[in-house]
């Protein structure tokens, strides 16, 4: 049973849901029965120097990051 994305084509909003099938989710924050499927981001995972596996989404390397990190650096805002 995948989580997919979807963002509300009304309020704007991004949200995450349990989907079975091919239903559309309503949104969470509105109520809208108007929502899309977004594409997810691929995550990888990779080991690091303590033997633990973290989990980061695949961006290319001149993305910048998103919005709220600086220097592309997702470890500064925590996504």
């Amino acid at each position: 049973m995948p989580i997919y994305e979807y963002t509300c084509t009304k309020c704007g909003k991004d949200f995450e849901e349990l989907v079975f099938g091919d239903a559309l989710p309503a949104c969470p924050h509105c109520g809208a029965a108007e929502t899309r499927k977004l594409m997810s981001r691929c995550a990888h995972c990779s080991g690091g120097n303590g033997g633990d596996d973290s989990f980061a989404p695949s961006m290319p390397a001149s993305s910048g990051g998103c919005a709220g990190c600086s220097g592309g650096n997702c470890a500064t805002c925590g996504h």
